[in-house]
């Protein structure tokens, strides 16, 4: 006896055969099925399996570019290595990634051959369905959404006609209850088995139909080599159907109709859900993806022009009207206007952004039109964050390795388990129907899908978390390096400080800081910024309560209300001189002033007082920068000025009270004693050049896993050579690019939230994949007891990878 081609059955004589379709079937369904993906010519099951296991080049030529799409009708991730070579077969496609458990597929693209609007219609076919993501952005329905919601429909009215048989009739006659539905017209055996055949038939809808996707999923499984969930679905749900029918034929009135209705139906109705609750843990990418802009209003000195976006290059002036996406980064030249960068930052409220400012990709112009500038490259920091937020979805973690390694082997060991146990139950006088029900219930209970499941969507859930924090997570093995760090290196210019010049301390003559700061207001030093900045805040708390003070160098005006008043004006420097290297001066209020170092102050105005010494002493102790202020025949006060400290620097130090933390710095040792002497700080690296960070980070790596946190194009090395690099967003962009994680707010906290991500997203894929083991462990065993039956199986299953959705789902950080 032969077995079906698709579901390996034993076929009838004469086995369903078609002129179309080589092999022999069990049925006309099978046959059927078959057909439609026989379609698909030279397509070597061996490629298949290898293409899915693969990683494409995620490099993109030049000329070429990069989509992100939604691909419908994927069931496992054989789907995945089959959707990348149907889609590499078109013209003009270099490569194709697919992913399952995000339901999205990358293509590189050449666009001088084939067309983004083209890409869709390339890539859907054989039962696969590609759309752009933005055609669905917002959570609308989907036309694989209404496929399956029709399916579950006419599935759930089948079911409403063959349940009641079941419940009404055959069920009560299983135990000896005498129901009547054989005494319709016990002379004929037609009139006997009329209704069961109805039973039958109804059934088959359920199974061919609603049940198709299974069956098709099943089939491309078995054509690649590589068996999967919807396999053991498939023969379970075959399997009942067709001993029910070689049953009902051979006079039995015992039949499992009910098993392939109910297998059926809870899988698809579990699929549907699935669905739903996936789509919101991977929101994020869809957000991402659907921002991003395809054509840009290019201005030329012919007017304006649409083009793509990929046609764009450096220098190119763009026009974005309100309510646009910005298509690239670059820097405005004309115009001003609110700027929402949300999707980037996680920040709500819109920023300002004036001429010769930057601007990133994806952002929202709201208020106002502006003309920007392309930057270099013509990239957008959007679709840079999309690109890897898919490398990160699509990566396998090493816990998501060893489920792999463990589901290979899964598949064949449930099938054999499933055979051989039937074969002993037989073996051992079981009744057949006994028997084949065990061998099904094991088949049906031990779907992996939660196992599939487990990392990609915990990993979808964290990226989204961080990206709502301001993170953007660059590198997959984030998730695990981080929270094994073992020390933690601060650099200190622009991360545990500001990287801006602030006034620390004034001593000596209260006049003297309004004196200093109308002489520095002429000077370009970062020194002589932050003493002009701290007077004119100095002003402003002077004001009574309600009033502004501004000035323009010439005057105040005090506002209260909406009245200005002009007032007493500031002091108006005259005879400005500059004295290179050591400081400047000025003629202000008829008399000399000073401003700069010591020997210069005494060398042009007079001596230095004691007191004033003292505190020039301190300030170069602390490696800050002490400017004398002299008038009037002598120095009348000194202004400290140094980097300031970000104020939350000693928390975030002290959260990593379970790490070594260490502070390394280019500065010398006195600009480091107010970090050498916090407890929190272990060990403290001064005067220590780029390449010399370098290597103070890899031996620190020797010594245990090592995270380096760090900002400006002298870190970018050292972060690189981390275990974990992280850099603050306004850091520059090789900083960023040596990076695994981004903290686009200036805010040091961030810092602190990667490392929780992180642990919080590596707990939640080890309680996924510890739930799908222990599932399979506890389940499995019941089954081949004898103790669950295929309804009920079918049940724990399909709750199973519910289980795990709605735990990826859930947010790895409650905080905000």
């Amino acid at each position: 006896m032969s077995s079906c081609a698709l579901c390996g059955l034993p076929t009838p004589e004469p086995p369903v055969t078609g002129d179309d379709v080589a092999g022999r079937f069990c049925c006309r369904g099978c046959l059927e099925v078959s057909a439609t993906l026989a379609e698909v010519d030279n397509m070597d099951g061996s490629n298949v399996v290898d293409r899915a296991a693969e990683s494409a080049e995620r490099a993109v030529p030049d000329g070429c570019a990069e989509a992100f799409l939604a691909i419908e009708g994927m069931h496992c991730s054989t789907c995945e290595g089959f959707v990348s070579l149907l889609g590499e077969r078109e013209e003009g496609i270099l490569t194709v990634e697919a992913s399952y458990a995000t339901d999205t597929v990358r293509v590189v693209y050449d666009p001088d051959r084939l067309l983004e609007a083209d890409l869709p219609d390339a890539l859907s076919g054989y039962g696969y369905e590609a759309r752009f993501r933005d055609d669905d952005a917002g959570g609308g329905r989907t036309r694989a959404d209404e496929e399956i919601a029709q399916r579950l429909l006419i599935g759930g009215f089948l079911t409403m006609l063959v349940m009641p048989w079941y419940l009404f009739y055959l069920y009560p006659s299983y135990v000896g209850i005498e129901t009547g539905i054989l005494s319709v017209d016990a002379t004929s055996p037609v009139g006997i088995y009329l209704p069961m055949a109805m039973i039958g038939l109804l059934a088959g809808g359920v199974l061919f139909y609603t049940g198709y996707p299974v069956l098709r999923g099943a089939y491309v499984s078995l054509r690649v080599g590589q068996p999967n969930m919807d396999l053991l679905i498939a023969i379970a749900a075959t399997a009942a159907y067709g001993y029910s029918t070689v049953a009902l034929a051979t006079g039995s009135t015992h039949l499992y109709y009910d098993v392939t209705v109910a297998v059926i139906m809870v899988v698809t109705l579990g699929t549907y859900y699935e669905r739903r609750i996936k789509r919101r843990a991977t929101d994020l990418l869809t957000d991402v993806t659907a921002a991003r802009v395809r054509d840009a209003t290019r201005r030329t000195t012919a007017g304006v022009e649409t083009v793509p976006v990929d046609r764009l290059e450096a220098g190119d002036e763009v026009l974005v009207k309100p309510g646009e996406r910005i298509p690239v980064d670059g820097t405005v030249v004309e115009g001003t206007a609110a700027v929402d960068e949300s999707v980037l930052t996680g920040e709500s409220l819109p920023v300002t952004k004036r001429p010769g400012e930057r601007v990133v990709g994806g952002a929202i112009v709201t208020d106002s039109a502006l003309v920007l500038e392309v930057g270099e490259g013509a990239q957008s920091t959007l679709d840079r964050i999309a690109t890897l937020m898919w490398e990160i979805q699509s990566s396998t973690p090493g816990v998501q390795r060893l489920a792999d390694r463990l589901a290979t082997i899964f598949v064949p060991l449930v099938l054999t388990l499933a055979v051989v146990l039937t074969g002993w139950r037989l073996a051992t006088g079981t009744p057949v129907s006994n028997a084949v029900l065990t061998g099904l219930t094991v088949l049906v209970v031990s779907c992996p899908c939660a196992m599939g499941l487990a990392t990609p969507l915990a990993v979808a859930s964290g990226l989204r978390d961080a990206l709502e924090r301001g993170i953007v997570v660059a590198n997959p093995t984030l998730f695990e390096s981080a929270s094994a760090a073992e020390t933690v290196v601060f650099d200190k210019t622009g991360t545990l400080t500001a990287g801006e010049m602030a006034v620390q301390e004034v001593r000596g003559d209260s006049d003297a800081l309004e004196r200093a700061a109308a002489v520095e207001r002429l000077s370009e030093h970062p020194a002589a910024e932050a003493i002009v900045a701290h007077a004119e805040s100095g002003q402003s708390d002077r004001t009574e309560s309600g009033a502004t003070v501004a000035s323009d160098g010439g005057h105040l005006e005090r506002s209260e209300g909406d009245e200005t008043i002009e007032t007493e004006p500031a002091l108006e420097p005259t005879d400005f001189e500059r004295h290179p290297g050591e400081g400047v001066s000025a003629t202000v209020d008829g008399e000399r002033c000073v401003v700069g170092t010591p020997a210069l102050v005494e060398r042009l105005i007079g001596p230095v007082p004691d007191d004033l010494e003292r505190a020039i002493d301190e300030g170069r102790a602390a490696g800050r920068l002490p400017a004398v202020v002299g008038y009037d025949g002598r120095a009348r006060a000194v202004i400290v000025v140094g980097d300031r400290t970000r104020t939350e620097w000693r928390d975030v130090l002290e959260s990593f009270a379970d790490r070594e933390v260490v502070v390394l710095t280019g500065d010398d040792e006195a600009a480091t004693k107010t970090f050498r002497d916090h407890p929190a700080v272990d060990r403290v690296f001064a005067g220590v050049p780029p390449d010399g960070k370098v290597e103070t980070v890899r031996r620190l790596s020797r010594e245990g896993v090592t995270a380096m946190v760090g900002d400006g194009t002298n870190d970018a090395p050292a972060l690189a050579a981390a275990d974990v690099g992280i850099a603050l967003g306004h850091g520059t962009a090789r900083a960023t690019d040596a990076a695994d994680a981004i903290v686009t707010s200036s805010d040091l906290r961030g810092v602190r939230a990667v490392f929780n991500l992180a642990s919080g997203t590596r707990r939640r894929i080890r309680e996924n994949v510890a739930w799908a083991l222990l599932y399979n462990a506890v389940a499995i065993p019941l089954a081949a007891a004898g103790l669950l039956n295929p309804l009920f199986a079918a049940v724990a299953m399909a709750a199973s990878s519910t289980i795990v959705v709605v735990n990826s789902s859930r947010a790895v950080l409650d905080d905000r």
